[in-house]
């Protein structure tokens, strides 16, 4: 079926390259290899003007580093300066920077000195002669850091309103008297006082007053914040700007916003997510209009650029256990002016060496998405697929389609159901040649809130599937579920440690598994499973060899460290077992370790790791390769 089309992502290694007609340059995992911007031409340095700084605090570390991260000249300090002028526009706008970073930390007495060539930067002329290099010194003395004294805001929103529409109060981002009179504070509480009377319809609000006095003696920062609410709004008319294929009437009713309704940023960001998922834009922005009318009603303009209408890609993958693969797509994301999306996918894998052309994996599919069936969180979903597949344990004929309903409930919920056929032949050594015909229902509910698909740091992800089935060779019901979850934790603020975890869960009620098509069986092993072991190779040991099993238990740890910005490394321990008739015990806990390294880009970690079965069997091999993109799970 098409969800196994694109398993090869999270089972072995993938290179994929993205073509367009207007392609002038190559990027691979974020590295240029040709082509590339023509304005890099023109940045070619005429006059380079080398400097030796000296930087100087009296701050404590943290604030030495965050000055030192401020200035320009210290972070530029191993690049040469466009010219004199060009040296001493980056000393002059240093000021302003160091000035902003001792704010942001409390810091309103501060003193800074750039001295370049013996004279302070700001008094010297841009025609100044200056020796190449220059000595430069930057001294900043810090003073003492202030506190916050008297705080006051006027003209508030209320404080009784729905829970939908409450902003967290200001002394939870440090808004308090005593607290460190940081700038960014200041800042955080005027966006809390704006937002919570934009959240009851008032798209206008926007601070009026604006008052800081810093009292040097007493070392305290006195503000006073007052809040002009502007007019009440419903939204109004909402029109377009910028398309080309796309059908604009489909566009604004895809925003799901309706004129009349109140006024709700949220509803506005909604309307946006909602619009940037049709994946078919450049770029879009949602647009009000610059002041609400005199019937309080507020129009908008959504001004979009879209995307080129086809795609293809190529790729490939690898693995020292399941061989060489080949893939591609042709992708057209906008059929018929409203974002319906058509994606062929075409395989050719389980290609090793000495070739044998009787051991490829073959595979061919389409699917169709019509986005915004009913509502503009809901996807029509149409897919059908053909493939041969050759696995250790049986070899696989079939052909197959899909059709359902896809759901966003909210950005992290999501649901999909709908209908299911398939025909599919099988061959294996304990059940001999088999033919299955299966008609029914599938279902899935995924709950993800991680911070991040390719390389999480946080949150969870959980996932269940349930596939009721009748078999019509056999006359048999059939029915399938799994669930599994996956969570992170974080042992630093900068998420240089991490400990992921992963478990897995399936059964199947039916008949015996003779009658049961082996696709539908649990294995385990594989780069998505237990590392080390060939794909789908662990199942129930039975006399005449391995077979598929009823019931499913998978887990894996993996602690994950950085080193740098471009490297980093993993240590894994994963674990699977398949049985039959009872539910899984540990008795028969199949385990794999390994090691791996990872590289940083911007695509997402290139993972490669070596794994080694704990507990191999004599068909299982000695140590397995896997190279992908993205953390394992």
């Amino acid at each position: 079926m098409i969800k196994r089309l694109l398993k090869s992502l999270a089972l072995s290694g993938v290179l994929m390259v993205t073509v367009s007609a207007s392609a002038t340059a190559f990027e691979l995992f974020g590295i240029q290899f040709f082509g590339g911007n023509e304005e890099d031409i023109d940045a070619v340095i005429a006059d380079p003007r080398t400097y030796e700084i000296t930087f100087e605090t009296s701050a404590d570390a943290a604030l030495d580093a965050a000055l030192r991260n401020a200035s320009n000249l210290w972070t530029d300090r191993d690049e040469p300066a466009s010219g004199v002028p060009g040296l001493l526009a980056k000393a002059r706008g240093d000021y302003t920077r160091l000035l902003a970073a001792l704010y942001n930390d409390g810091y309103y007495g501060g003193a800074i000195s750039i001295i370049v060539a013996g004279r302070e930067a700001s008094s010297i002329p841009p025609d100044a002669d200056l020796p190449d290099p220059v000595a430069i010194t930057v001294t900043v003395n810090p003073g003492r850091q202030f506190v916050f004294g008297t705080l006051r805001t006027g003209n508030t929103a209320p404080a009784d309103v729905p829970p939908d529409d409450t902003v967290p109060p200001l002394p939870s981002t440090g808004f308090a008297t005593g607290q460190i009179a940081r700038a960014g504070v200041i800042a955080q509480a005027e966006t809390l006082l704006v937002q919570a009377w934009r959240h009851l319809g008032y798209p206008k609000a926007k601070i009026a007053t604006r008052e800081v006095t810093a009292e040097h003696p007493s070392g305290t920062l006195d503000v006073t914040l007052i809040v002009d609410p502007g007019a009440h709004a419903v939204i109004g008319p909402i029109s377009t700007s910028g398309t080309e294929n796309m059908d604009p009437d489909f566009i604004v009713r895809q925003t799901g916003l309706v004129p009349g309704q109140e006024y709700d940023p949220d509803d506005i960001a909604l309307a946006r997510a909602r619009l940037a998922r049709l994946d078919v834009f450049r770029s879009l922005r949602i647009q009000a209009a610059e002041a609400v009318g005199a019937d309080g009603v507020l129009p908008y303009t959504i001004f979009v650029q879209e995307q080129k209408l086809r795609r293809l890609g190529i790729g490939a993958t690898l693995s020292s256990v399941d061989g060489l693969g080949i893939e591609g797509y042709w992708l057209h994301r906008n059929l018929f002016g409203q974002a319906e999306r058509l994606r062929l996918d075409a395989k050719v894998a389980g290609i090793g060496f000495p070739v044998e052309t009787a051991e490829f994996d073959y595979a061919f599919g389409g699917t169709f998405t019509k986005p915004g069936i009913w509502t503009p969180d809901t996807d029509l979903v149409a897919a059908i697929s053909a493939e041969r597949t050759v696995l250790p344990l049986y070899e696989e004929t079939s052909v197959g389609g899909r059709i359902g309903l896809e759901h966003l409930f909210t950005g992290e919920i999501t649901g999909a159901g709908g209908f299911s056929a398939e025909y599919a032949y099988f061959e294996d050594d304990v059940h001999g040649a088999r033919e299955f015909t299966t008609v029914g229902l599938y279902g899935a509910a995924t709950y993800d809130s991680r911070d991040s698909t390719l390389d999480p740091t946080e949150g969870f992800y959980v996932s269940a599937t349930v596939d009721p089935l009748y078999e019509f060779t056999y006359d048999n019901a059939i029915i399938g579920a799994t669930i599994e979850g996956r969570t992170y934790f974080s042992f630093d603020p900068d998420d240089n440690y991490i400990l992921a975890a992963r478990v897995k869960a399936g059964a199947i009620v039916g008949p015996d598994v003779s009658e049961i098509p082996p696709s539908m069986l649990f294995f385990a092993g594989g780069g998505g499973s237990v590392r080390g072991y060939g794909y789908r190779s662990i199942g129930v040991e039975t006399n005449a060899g391995i077979t598929g099993g009823r019931y499913l238990l998978e887990g894996s740890l993996e602690a994950r460290a950085r080193f740098g910005e471009s490297f980093g490394g993993v240590a894994f321990l994963d674990g699977g077992l398949v049985t039959d008739d009872t539910f899984p015990t540990f008795e028969d806990l199949r385990l794999g370790a390994g090691v791996g390294i990872r590289y940083y880009t911007a695509l997402g970690p290139l993972r490669l790791d070596l794994a080694v079965p704990l507990n191999k069997t004599e068909d299982d091999p000695d140590y397995a390769l896997y190279v992908g993109i993205g953390q394992a799970f």
